[in-house]
């Protein structure tokens, strides 16, 4: 029988769950959640939010500071993905670990299911997590050997109901090649490392290179396939190709790396979530990157290191939505 990994040791002493039923056991605990998530937010001791004023009153009856500077009451919450949120945050870090840790996602309703909320407020968890993982993953560009490639996401056009049809053909957007009606993403891999990627409007080489040379080093040796041949990209990047149609690997010529990373997203998107409209797709695809960025790490170490960028973003309901009209 396999030895039971020894508890996380940190220098900060903050205690590390190691599975998820260590963690529904130590946050179902209202005041180690609410210890933890301030040991979190501010390892060097509370400051206030809104002016940053150190040390401020603890009202321990209500479990809030009060600013010596501004004056103004805050809470753990304020500033971070669970602001203005009724759901404890047992049932938050519940979700985020199962986010982070489940290789293909997990859907709203197997949340819903299993934390007992609406699958409504399930769905809105899992995008503010998502915002808040997006935050400061890219936080340097890629450098050494980089591959480059991009992926059509959508249903097939033949499948598709006739009104849907309709509005593509009256879009017209016009494509190089294949992906009728399909949402483009574009993903920057380096080998043995981090991945970037990000859903793009088009496939002209103008679009292509501004997410190229925002995220890869120039001077970097580009693999790519031969979607990217070209003197533009030559001129900024050590550029080789393969030839799909005649070959998928030449020596160190590949593009293998950045399809490992494409399988995951799809099997991601095909298989948990099922249907994605254009406009929520970036933030899956962020999700996923997170996960593969992520992958060397354990199941504790990704937990941690999301749980550490909750104060990084802010998402309402309204914005989220904000897309779909």
């Amino acid at each position: 029988m396999p030895k039971r990994k020894a508890p996380v040791a940190r220098p900060d002493g903050i205690y590390v769950p190691r599975t998820l039923q260590e963690a529904v056991m130590f946050f179902a605990d209202a005041d180690n959640a609410f210890e933890w998530a301030t040991a979190r937010r501010w390892p060097d001791g509370v400051r206030c939010p809104l002016c940053d004023t150190p040390e401020p009153s603890f009202i321990a009856s209500r479990k809030i500071w009060r600013c010596k500077g501004c004056k103004k009451q805050f809470s753990v919450r304020v500033g971070t993905i669970f602001e203005d949120s009724p759901i404890s945050l047992c049932k938050w870090y519940m979700t985020m670990w199962m986010l982070m840790n489940c290789k293909n996602g997990v859907s709203s309703y197997e949340v819903h299911r299993a934390i007992g909320v609406t699958q409504k407020t399930a769905w809105f968890m899992l995008h503010r997590i998502r915002a808040a993982v997006k935050v400061k993953s890219f936080d340097k560009k890629l450098a050494g050997i980089v591959e480059t490639d991009e992926c059509f996401i959508g249903g097939l056009f033949k499948n598709m109901h006739e009104h849907k049809r309709e509005e593509i053909r009256a879009a017209n957007t016009p494509h190089k090649r294949g992906g009728i009606g399909k949402t483009i993403v574009q993903a920057v891999l380096e080998r043995g490392g981090e991945v970037r990627a990000q859903v793009i409007s088009n496939l002209t080489l103008d679009t292509r290179m501004d997410f190229l040379q925002a995220n890869a080093e120039a001077g970097a040796k580009l693999m790519s396939d031969e979607g990217s041949d070209s003197p533009q990209v030559d001129a900024v990047f050590e550029h080789e190709f393969v030839n799909h149609q005649v070959e998928y690997v030449r020596g160190n010529v590949h593009c293998n790396g950045v399809e490992n990373f494409w399988a995951l997203l799809q099997r991601t998107l095909s298989g948990t979530y099922v249907s994605v409209e254009p406009y929520h797709l970036g933030a899956y695809v962020d999700e996923q990157t997170f996960r593969f960025n992520e992958r060397k790490d354990d199941d504790s170490g990704r937990f941690l290191k999301a749980s550490g960028m909750v104060p990084s973003a802010r998402l309402t309901y309204k914005e989220l939505i904000a897309a779909e009209a």
